[in-house]
């Protein structure tokens, strides 16, 4: 189970023991917002997927988007008929081969996957509800390629998008982020960051309720784990808990010219903005009002980047710079400010226009 030591209030860090039993092992529902494994756009799932499956030995289904659909948050679109087809990856990590009907897997084949063409949120209600309804206990979104720590990136994120769909339908969730510190990124710290996310996620699943934390007061977990060479020491990383830190962002987009294509839009990765976001020329991003056409080009350097001493102590944002994973505990709602008025107090809650 956790084993906490306080550190200024809510600053705790987990010490992770292994647990030689288990009520059950769960039935886990693996979803992402980045899409089938890729080098490029997708490269951790394969790798969890592993894990989880042959290293804890859970069940595990997978369903993913058919393509990278980052920064879209917890949408579903409701006008499109969300169309999906079989895949199966390769024993090996490469790119499978898919199929519009179920078949037997073949040699090399892993297992079969499912990718809708949707939201990650559609993929995960689709998962619950449609393909194996009543059968998954646990839903894990990612890991996503980059980091998901702050209000102004858990907002837009589509791997918290589809945990908080799942916890939604009552369904215990956690969304698991690879932040970006180091590019490239050396593949050597994908399995350490793999194994640590195995500590975590058992840890978590183990102890739902366990950890000082309500169980009816947290819906779904947000971890963020760091990808740098401190993962690679004997003593790891370590692992704290966390609040959300509360930011803010402000232009996403830029303007460009009538003859600018499609090509070099932004990189899904949160962490990858600050590089790609500087690609639009000049003449795009000096192109004039009355143009209509805008690229997503954030300008997130300071989100990304921050003075480490605006952080608030405690937060995701501040645990990540000081190389450590971060768990926040979340509930699935609008937060809300600290109410005046008493429950019974009508009289102060009734508006006088």
């Amino acid at each position: 189970m956790i084993n906490t030591e306080s550190n200024r209030g809510y600053q705790q860090t987990i010490r992770l023991f292994p647990i030689s039993m288990q009520p059950f092992l769960p039935r886990v529902l693996l979803t992402n917002d980045d899409g089938p494994p890729d080098r490029k756009d997708s490269p951790y799932v394969f790798g969890l997927y592993l894990h989880l499956s042959q290293t804890l030995g859970w069940d595990v289904k997978v369903v993913l988007p058919s393509s990278q659909k980052s920064w879209i948050g917890k949408a579903y679109h409701i006008k499109e008929v969300a169309t999906g087809v079989y895949y199966y990856p390769k024993s090996d990590g490469s790119q499978g081969e898919t199929s519009p009907r179920p078949r037997p897997l073949k040699e090399d084949e892993l297992a079969e996957w499912i990718l809708l063409d949707g939201t990650p949120a559609t993929c995960a209600n689709v998962a619950l509800h449609n393909l194996y309804p009543g059968q998954i206990d646990l839903v894990i979104s990612g890991p996503n390629y980059g980091r998901n720590t702050s209000s102004a990136f858990a907002l837009s994120s589509g791997t918290i998008g589809a945990a908080l769909s799942s916890s939604l339908s009552g369904v215990r969730s956690i969304a698991v982020s690879y932040g970006t510190v180091l590019r490239p990124t050396p593949p050597t710290l994908f399995e350490p960051a793999h194994l640590l996310s195995l500590k975590i996620l058992k840890d978590l699943w183990e102890n739902w309720g366990n950890s000082g934390f309500p169980p009816h007061e947290v819906d779904l977990y947000n971890v963020n784990i760091p990808l740098i060479e401190q993962l690679l020491s004997p003593e790891g990383l370590k692992v704290c808990w966390t609040k959300m830190w509360r930011n803010k962002y402000g232009s996403l987009f830029k303007a460009v010219s009538d003859n600018t294509d499609q090509r070099g839009v932004l990189a899904a990765s949160p962490d990858s903005a600050p590089q790609d976001a500087t690609s639009l020329s000049d003449a795009e991003s000096n192109e004039p009002r009355h143009s209509l056409r805008f690229r997503f080009a954030p300008d997130i350097a300071g989100l990304i980047s921050p003075n480490p001493a605006t952080l608030p102590v405690g937060s995701d944002g501040w645990a990540l710079s000081k190389g450590w994973a971060s768990v926040t505990p979340l509930k699935a709602s609008f937060g809300e400010p600290g109410h005046p008025f008493a429950d019974d107090n009508l009289k102060g809650r009734l508006w006088k226009l």
